[in-house]
């Protein structure tokens, strides 16, 4: 048994992993309002883990409606270190097929600010680094199992996150395309970002189910295509998650753990009683 806890965000399938002992789902309070579901915890393999399904069990929230912040913070709660999201995307490249697997290491911001994604307002003020939106570490780590597991993966790329929950005009894919971009979907920037905050290792493994609708020789995207290959696909990413897991040190190399150490730029003397409270999880090593 380790002292490092890992988090999966994703479908709720996922907890449900050949192995997996001492679980229970816990509820977490957070000041920012409850999260997506109960966290289901438990240990694989020696590692103590935590599984939280994005959308809430049965998929009730849109991608705007999702709580990140809570979302990110019960899991800061709950003692992660470093989080695996696991999420459908669409392919923006003929050579990343239905079926393949994406481990992006860049996101481009399409959403429209109906979302919070971040831990700072209220009286304080922060501004992480996020030209690397992905830790480097864990993101070469989920590649390696991804290979090791036998899937077709792609390393690097960006990510386009659309806000949703309508999928692309066939325009804005055919101009998503022309970015330069890999894959479309409408979550994982949200929670890069507030993972970084939260100073917590964050990676993707992305499950690409379709070619949106750019791609003149496939069918656009469907809701029903997408539940098929993600269906076909959840027994693939567990290995992928049990394999990064045996990977994972305590000792890491990055510095995702200290991503506020020059970032808070308000006078911490002026940052009302409240916020200090409600954010000292987050930021009070730096107070």
């Amino acid at each position: 048994m380790t002292n490092e806890i890992i988090g999966v965000i994703g479908g709720s399938g996922l907890y449900e992993m050949e192995g997996m002992t001492d679980v229970q789902q816990i509820m977490v309070d957070t000041p920012f309002g409850r999260p997506s579901d109960e966290y289901v915890t438990g240990t694989l393999d020696g590692v103590r883990m935590i599984f939280l399904p994005r959308h809430g069990k049965g998929h009730r929230f849109t991608p705007s409606e999702v709580n990140y912040r809570a979302n990110i913070y019960g899991m800061k709660k709950l003692g992660a270190s470093r989080v695996i999201s696991v999420s459908a995307v669409g392919s923006l490249r003929e050579e990343i097929a239905p079926g393949h697997i994406v481990v992006p290491d860049q996101f481009i911001d399409r959403t429209r600010g109906f979302r919070k994604d971040s831990f700072f307002g209220n009286g304080v003020v922060g501004h992480v680094q996020f030209a690397d939106p992905v830790c480097a570490d864990l993101s070469a780590t989920l590649f390696e199992a991804a290979q090791e597991a036998g899937a077709t993966v792609h390393r690097g790329g960006s990510y386009v996150c659309m806000e949703g929950p309508a999928f692309s005009t066939r325009a804005e894919s055919h101009l998503y395309r022309s970015f330069g971009a890999s894959i479309i979907g409408m979550t994982n920037l949200t929670e890069a970002k507030l993972a970084r905050e939260a100073e917590l290792c964050y990676g993707v493994i992305a499950l690409s189910t379709d070619y949106d609708c750019w791609h003149e020789s496939h069918d656009d995207v469907s809701v029903d295509a997408i539940i098929a290959i993600i269906k076909s696909n959840v027994a693939m990413a567990k290995k992928i998650i049990r394999g990064a897991v045996a990977k994972l040190s305590q000792e890491k190399g990055c510095a995702c753990s200290e991503a506020l150490k020059y970032a808070i730029i308000s006078d911490t003397s002026v940052i009302p009683v409240e916020t200090r409270e409600n954010l000292e999880l987050i930021i009070g090593k730096y107070l």
